[in-house]
């Protein structure tokens, strides 16, 4: 029996804000979506040109305010052919929340305050 990884979800406020942010951020666009008739929720999975892996916003109408996130003690990660540009970009952006040079990584934060960890490819 095998498992791959298929996708992770998150919760966002604002699907307009958030998917601006993935698409700069990250070049990730939207593989699929779907809401029903009563529009009481939007799903929007977003990919790389890869499709290996999708990362789904669920809006929820009922839930306009930011998401209690506690502790925030998870988060994506992804790796960059071009960490200098991303880093750059991200620096750009203003959204780099935290830095460990001596692990060669960093985080940005989104627009609902979850983090995605930034990775160099493997040396």
């Amino acid at each position: 029996m095998k498992f791959r990884m298929n996708h992770n979800n998150i919760n966002v406020s604002d699907m307009e804000k958030s998917l601006a942010f993935y698409k700069e951020a990250f070049g990730l666009h939207v593989a699929r979506e779907s809401e029903p008739e009563d529009k009481s929720f939007k799903l929007c999975f977003l990919q790389d040109d890869s499709g290996y892996w999708q990362l789904e916003l669920t809006w929820l109408r009922d839930h306009p305010q930011k998401y209690d996130l506690g502790e925030n003690e998870i988060h994506l990660g992804l790796v960059t052919d071009d960490f200098e540009a991303a880093h750059a970009l991200h620096e750009k952006m203003g959204c780099i929340c935290f830095e460990n040079p001596a692990m060669g990584i960093y985080f940005v934060e989104d627009p609902d305050g979850y983090w995605v960890e930034v990775v160099p490819p493997r040396r």
